[in-house]
């Protein structure tokens, strides 16, 4: 009996407040609710597309050393850089810095230059040096400090707080022009005019005179740094607030923080060859396409230091980002979104399975040194490796692969083992480790009355579990318990995609007995997994009597019930068992349980986390593509709309893909594309912290309880993903970890198989 049927036995007026409950919920758009989803049906061919990679160079180990002020690139592709503590030079082929200026003249370097004939001119603390023909030599006439340096065709520029000096036929002459001592940078136009950047403005030098542009009608602030020009010749200025962007007579626009600027101070501006701006500030390097749009790259993942000193580019336009602590080098490498799945595909295989077929990240004995990683466990190494399933179910989906089955039956199997560790009827663990291993996550621990009456004030619901770790019957493993209803969604979610995307009939009878066995003791246990203890974890509850008349458990309501009837309705319908069918017709006309989950989008703000939206994702397939109840389906296709339609930003891979796998809909294509593409190949997690920017607000959405910015980072400064996790949080990264690439290679096939991506 259909749920509309149900209530039509209820007294009218029990009738008509269910009838209203029901229309009032599905009419109604949540108040975040502001656009609608578009629906965009086309795909993407697999065409090649720029990569970047980003390439670390640390001077030595000294400090002033790694103070980067200034780089050039010769044109044999030879790195030169002017720091705090000397110049040096690295060929085009190697790692190995070499100093350029040594014994007693070794000191502070401000700039390096290289003019039109090949030379390489140096301003350090004691004069201006030029290196041509292997040979050093310091030039006579130009003062000491010079701290800028600037050529173009034949005119070359050495300028320092002592004035500015002239090359003309190989003798230097100093130019008489008044201008303010505080010099930064210096741009000539190589036909006799000079722009010099000062604290006091821009001063604009040709034929022994010059004009300061100096007020707010012309530059935002008088205090500029950097200078270069840009397309149709016109100048762009770094100043304290942004860049300003002017012809030779008048101020054409400026760019602030509102316009992507990531930091009010600007350190210095260049163009690289093929025409893009790079703005360098104290919070990264911003690029400015002539399409309109920019992109920002900063953190460890992409610079060496934050702040940016200075811009160069090689002769193939990979940029050489001079920084506060060391050089970064953004290169970029042409390749295909089919050759970016190999290289991932690969670090997989090689560091992130463990036995017995785990994929889990990797843990750093060293910060941020990628070279001592080791295998770790983690709470979620089901839901995960769930994930990873999935992936392969899809690959073989695609590819017919003999190799992506057998993986996923390997998979599988270690999620079926789960449940046989633990001995326990009904139970299935965490994660297992092997009994040698000397770290765990969360190990064994106890509890003094204290902690637990703390503990217990907090949070009523809380269940300590001093013991954690079991060892297993075949004493081969340690089982971790108290699991979470997370991990029965994550297994779910597995069984499902392999059951209809990769299992042939003998693997589908696996998984009917699987499921069948854990769904029975979940009934037997009304409704809840039950532990070692014989109490339920702290987590996996459903149970009516808590979800429904326990207001602890209300923040729970929504998603628990959506989670029972999805689990209910894929246990009813591969194992034709009657039995789940009525269960799953009983949480509904008895208990509410659609009632329940109709508020999955309409929850309290304190009640929302990121992380249900990625479990809805991974259940509403299941229950979209098995519920046969035409009513009971619309109202399943009327709530995935709803919840699909809240996220406008497209930013979670898996939830579009679910939704256009369980809907026939494809949505956020675009989006999903973009971020394949733009994903890095870095897998450490280095920490990103938004907060530094100033191009963002720190806000309070889409998520209460979270820190966030106001604008969806792109997947270059985002911190590597799992889909579970807040893609706006403001502070992200741990530098103990690297990432599995299941985040990209999962999507990746799903968009294969529904042909968003073709080959």
């Amino acid at each position: 009996m259909s749920i509309w049927n149900h209530y039509i036995s209820f007294p009218a007026i029990s009738r008509l407040f269910l009838a209203a409950t029901f229309i009032f919920l599905f009419s109604c758009k949540p108040d975040s609710e502001e656009k609608s989803r578009p629906l965009v049906t086309e795909g993407a061919s697999d065409e090649a597309f720029s990569q970047e990679l980003h390439e670390a160079f640390f001077i030595s180990k000294n400090a002033e050393d790694n103070e980067v002020r200034d780089v050039a690139l010769d044109g044999e592709n030879h790195v030169w850089v002017a720091t705090a503590g000397g110049v040096f030079r690295k060929s085009h082929d190697s790692k190995e810095w070499i100093p350029v200026i040594t014994d007693e003249d070794r000191g502070p370097a401000y700039a390096v230059e290289v003019d039109e004939e090949g030379r390489i001119w140096l301003g350090t603390w004691n004069g201006l040096y030029l290196f041509q023909n292997n040979q050093l030599s310091l030039q006579s006439g130009p003062e000491a400090p010079i701290s800028v340096l600037s050529a173009s065709g034949e005119e070359v520029y050495a300028l320092g707080p002592n004035g500015i000096w002239q090359q003309k036929s190989g003798v230097w002459e100093k130019l008489e022009y008044d201008i303010a001592k505080s010099v930064r940078d210096a741009l000539t136009d190589g036909e006799g005019t000079l722009w010099v950047a000062t604290d006091a403005g821009i001063y604009q030098c040709k034929s022994d005179s010059q004009r300061l542009i100096q007020s707010t009608e012309e530059l935002i602030t008088c205090y500029a740094r950097g200078l270069a020009f840009g397309p149709e010749n016109q100048l762009w200025a770094g100043v304290m607030g942004g860049v300003s962007v002017r012809n030779d007579q008048k101020l054409l626009k400026n760019l602030t923080p509102k316009e992507g600027i990531p930091s009010i101070h600007v350190n210095t501006i260049r163009q690289s060859p093929d025409g893009v701006m790079w703005v360098g500030t104290e919070v990264g390097v911003v690029r400015y396409f002539q399409d309109g749009t920019n992109s920002l790259l900063f953190s460890r993942r992409w610079l060496t230091d934050d702040r940016v000193n200075k811009i160069a580019f090689d002769k193939d336009g990979n940029a050489w980002i001079a920084t506060q602590n060391g050089l970064s080098h953004i290169k970029r490498n042409t390749m295909t979104l089919k050759e970016k799945q190999g290289y991932f595909y690969s670090e997989l295989m090689k560091k992130h399975m463990r036995e017995p077929w785990i994929c889990g990240v990797l843990r750093l004995e060293v910060a941020g040194d990628t070279s001592t990683w080791r295998n770790s466990d983690d709470d979620n190494d089901g839901e995960y490796t769930g994930g990873y399933l999935a992936m392969e179910s899809f690959r073989y989906a695609v590819t017919k692969e003999e190799d992506a089955l057998i993986k996923a039956r390997k998979a599988f199997g270690f999620l079926k083992l789960l449940y046989e560790v633990t001995g326990t009827d009904g139970l299935f663990a965490r994660t297992i480790v092997p009994t040698d291993w000397a770290h765990v996550h969360d190990p064994n621990r106890t509890y003094t009355d204290r902690e637990l009456a703390e503990a217990l004030v907090a949070d009523p619901r809380y269940k300590p579990v001093e013991q954690r770790w079991r060892l297993s019957a075949d004493k081969k493993w340690l089982w971790k318990g108290d699991t979470s209803s997370d991990e029965m969604t994550g297994h779910f979610m597995a069984y499902y995609y392999f059951y209809e995307f990769a299992a042939i009939e003998a693997d589908k009878k696996e998984i009917r007995a699987h499921v069948a066995k854990l769904m029975d003791a979940v009934i037997r246990n009304n409704y809840n997994l039950v532990d070692i203890d014989g109490k339920p974890t702290r987590w996996a509850v459903w149970s009516p009597d808590l979800i429904n008349r326990d207001p602890d458990w209300a923040s729970e309501k929504a998603i628990n019930s959506f989670e029972m009837l999805a689990f209910l309705k894929f246990a009813a319908t591969i194992t034709g068992d009657e039995k789940y069918e009525k269960e799953y017709r009983r949480l509904i006309d008895e208990e509410d349980y659609l009632i329940n989950a109709s508020q999955l989008n309409r929850k309290n703000p304190a009640w929302k986390i990121y992380f249900d939206l990625t479990m809805e994702g991974y259940l509403f397939p299941i229950l979209l593509t098995y519920e046969k109840d035409p009513e009971l389906h619309k109202i399943y296709q009327e709530l995935a709309d709803e919840w699909i339609g809240q996220q406008t930003e497209g930013e979670n891979l898996i939830n579009n893909l679910s939704y256009s796998l369980a809907t026939g809909k494809k949505v956020n294509v675009p989006q999903t594309v973009s971020f394949l593409r733009e994903t890095p190949l870095d897998l450490m997690d280095w920490p990103i912290d938004h907060t530094k920017r100033e191009d963002v607000s720190i806000v309070r959405s889409p998520i209460l309880e979270d820190l966030q910015v106001s604008q969806l980072p792109s997947p270059a400064i985002r911190a590597t993903v799992r889909w579970d996790k807040n893609p706006w949080a403001a502070v992200q990264g741990d530098l103990h970890q690297v990432r599995e690439t299941v985040f990209w290679l999962w999507p990746y096939w799903m968009a294969r198989y529904l042909e968003i991506i073709k080959e």
